[in-house]
């Protein structure tokens, strides 16, 4: 079936609508990226479901783009100024929060931060160290989502999924996507949609138990949730980490690599070449937290300390690291995908030849690799 055949048909259900203008620069937070064939926008979940079970019947490569906050795509300066995706948005915003139980709902399309305001004004706990963490609430637990000590997966009780192998819409119980660090097993593998999400919060006003050292001096403890809120974006803020059009340092897809985790002699051995390079005392400070499989370390720690200052490399570079944050790679106003993908080469492989840690881009890159 050609394009317009298939516009025509996926346009019949309730809820779609055809974009053939769009681009990914314009559907991204990195503002860059080339042509998809066409956006289908679905205002509901159903037409959601519908749109992709027609699109893999006729093996049309697509990709789900909510606001597009983690998603690197190749433009023309790599080739590509039409890709072959046609791009599936999930524009159903809908939230419902109980005060009285702790269940809040929220459609796919739902604004994150909103999401966690909503919880927030209703003095419910659990997700306010996750405010300001830009996208909508279907990308949540496809990287399980975290900051500031806290993961999506510490509330998600429920997921909404779309199989598109089965092609069965269904509500499923969060603990079947393998939730761990930055992952789930959704993620890369396309095998499934989400459409909606339940997480089941706190109802008295109180925030999770707090771990970070910049929320609390007392482990352990629970403050006020509107309190916690509040605090963690001004953090962010002040990390360039809250998305504002008018400001380019915020032009980022948020934290560009993950945090790695490695076993704790190779974490002894990062220490060993940090003492090497800039000293015991640089060595001693190098943080390092037990995690699953090991220690886990901070990516934008080596990063600086590998030599990438912030504003890395300098005023006239299209793409740069935020002045605020090492781990933020930025696109100051004109930069191509090819700007974005040589930085993150050059940002990872330094700290691999400094360190000998391999850093991994959190991401989802189309039409190119790092």
């Amino acid at each position: 079936m050609n394009d317009e055949l298939m516009t025509q048909h996926l346009k019949e259900f309730v809820g779609v609508e055809i974009d053939t203008t769009s681009t990914f620069a314009d559907m991204t937070t990195l503002r860059v990226g080339g042509k998809p064939r066409y956006t289908v926008r679905c205002s509901n979940a159903d037409a959601a479901s519908f749109v992709v079970r027609v699109l893999d019947s006729e093996n049309i490569p697509l990709v789900i783009v909510g606001d597009g906050s983690n998603l690197l795509v190749a433009d023309a300066s790599m080739g590509q100024a039409d890709l072959d995706y046609v791009v599936v948005s999930l524009d159903f915003p809908h939230i419902q929060v109980n005060q009285d139980s702790g269940i809040v709902r929220a459609g796919a399309g739902a604004n994150w931060d909103k999401v966690v305001a909503e919880a927030v004004d209703a003095g419910l706990g659990g997700i306010e160290c996750l405010s300001g963490i830009p996208g909508r609430a279907g990308a949540v637990p496809v990287q399980n989502v975290g900051a500031y000590g806290t993961e999506v997966s510490d509330v998600l009780t429920w997921v909404r999924l779309y199989d598109r192998k089965t092609q069965v819409d269904e509500w499923v119980e969060a603990s079947t996507l393998d939730l761990r660090y930055r992952y789930s097993n959704i993620k890369f593998t396309q095998r499934a949609v989400v459409l909606a999400i339940e997480m089941q919060l706190t109802t008295d006003g109180l925030s999770a138990p707090l771990n970070f050292r910049q929320l609390t001096e007392n482990p352990g403890e629970r403050r006020p949730v509107k309190e916690i809120r509040e605090t963690v974006l001004e953090l962010r803020r002040g990390k360039g980490m809250v998305l504002n059009p008018n400001d380019r340092d915020t032009w980022s897809a948020g934290s560009f690599f993950t945090n790695p985790i490695v076993p704790a002699e190779k974490a002894d051995e990062v220490a060993q070449r940090v003492a090497a390079k800039l000293g015991d005392e640089v060595a001693e400070t190098m943080p390092r937290f037990d995690a699953e499989g090991g220690k886990k370390l901070s990516a934008a720690w080596l990063i600086e300390r590998a030599g990438f200052k912030r504003g890395y490399p300098g005023i006239e570079a299209q793409a740069r690291l935020s002045t605020l944050h090492t781990l933020a790679l930025t696109n100051r106003g004109e930069a191509t995908s090819k700007d974005i993908v040589d930085l993150a080469r050059t940002i990872r492989d330094g700290v691999f030849d400094e360190f000998g840690v391999k850093l991994v881009p959190e991401p989802v890159w189309l039409g190119t690799e790092i």
